[in-house]
């Protein structure tokens, strides 16, 4: 019996560069040494994918996951044949956005029932997403609602750097009015979790200010430090949490960077993926955190520029499937 984590790999946007990363690492050696891989997708569309790497594959489809079948150059996958043949690469497609919401909901539904044991997806564009009427800010937001977990966060680990987010996908104001001690001490909490779950028994936790100099004892910015963060802190730490901060952000991410810290919590968007995609963008991974199924991504965007021209770099897929396998072993 094959004891494998069998972890479903959503193809994204058939229009960008997810079914030729989708291709390249589910036959990659690394990927099926730890890992079962099986597709949710358009099979002509990874077929094409596969012309376009130059790589001979058999696609084979699936309708559960009981019937895959793995091996050198076996790609399984679910058809959910939702894609024209024509479809062109790189251009922006309400029916490729809508089939990759498709993919997305038909993976959580295989997670929640237990019947794969991971989710690894490859990246969607949102602009697509929203014109097929999908109203998410991107899959983090998707798969909070498909599972209807209420509040998750964002982690991204690269070789060099792990940064979980306070807050994501909202401008910068409303980003400094959302971030609350709870919401602070929550995010830390996930983090501290995952990383004891990955293997790091006693985690140790930089969190950034909000300010420049973490407000220079309140020359720079209105105390929203002592407001929002000092708080948070002080309850984790009373809690045996090994969390710093506030820090200036500058100087955290610089710790982290020589391996002071494990894990770096960032306290917007920005903040926190400009040093994650200066330090390793090429292997980044992202991570859901906080949902009851385990899902890792790709930290890269659907490259519209490149797509279809098999010039794309599929090592953060890899990765992310490497990574995806791991969580669920421990599991």
């Amino acid at each position: 019996m094959n004891s494998l984590p069998t972890v479903a790999v959503t193809m994204g946007d058939g229009a960008g560069v997810g079914p030729e990363i989708c291709i390249a690492a589910c036959l990659d050696p690394s990927v099926l040494e730890v890992a079962d891989p099986v597709v949710i997708g358009d099979a002509a569309r990874l077929r094409q994918a596969a012309e376009v790497l130059g790589v001979d594959a058999e696609i084979r489809v699936v309708a559960a996951p009981t019937e895959a079948k793995h091996g050198t150059g076996i790609i399984n996958v679910f058809d959910l044949d939702l894609l024209p043949a024509d479809l062109p690469w790189g251009e922006l497609s309400p029916i490729a956005g809508d089939a990759a919401f498709r993919y997305i909901e038909r993976a959580a539904s295989l997670a929640m029932s237990g019947e794969v044991q991971a989710i690894c997806t490859a990246p969607l564009n949102k602009e697509a997403l929203h014109a097929a009427g999908h109203k998410y800010p991107g899959h983090t937001e998707m798969l909070a609602s498909l599972t209807d977990t209420e509040e998750v966060s964002m982690m991204l680990s690269s070789p060099k750097l792990r940064v979980i987010h306070v807050t994501t996908h909202i401008g910068l104001i409303d980003a400094v009015a959302k971030i609350e001690p709870g919401l602070v001490e929550r995010t830390v909490r996930r983090g501290n979790d995952a990383l004891i779950r990955a293997g790091i028994a006693a985690p140790h936790i930089g969190v950034c200010a909000i300010n420049p100099h973490a407000g220079e004892n309140g020359l720079f910015g209105y105390g929203e430090e002592e407001e929002k963060i000092v708080p948070a802190i002080e309850t984790l730490k009373a809690d045996g949490i090994d969390a710093t901060g506030p820090l200036p952000a500058d100087t955290a991410f610089f710790l982290a960077g020589r391996g002071d810290y494990d894990l770096i919590v960032a306290m917007y968007h920005d903040q926190g993926h400009g040093p994650i995609k200066v330090l390793g963008i090429d292997a980044g991974v992202n991570i859901t955190v906080g949902l009851p199924v385990i899902r890792t991504s790709v930290d890269h965007g659907t490259a519209f520029d490149i797509a279809g021209t098999g010039k794309v770099d599929t090592e953060s897929m890899s990765e992310a499937m490497r990574q995806a396998a791991a969580l669920a072993s421990v599991d």
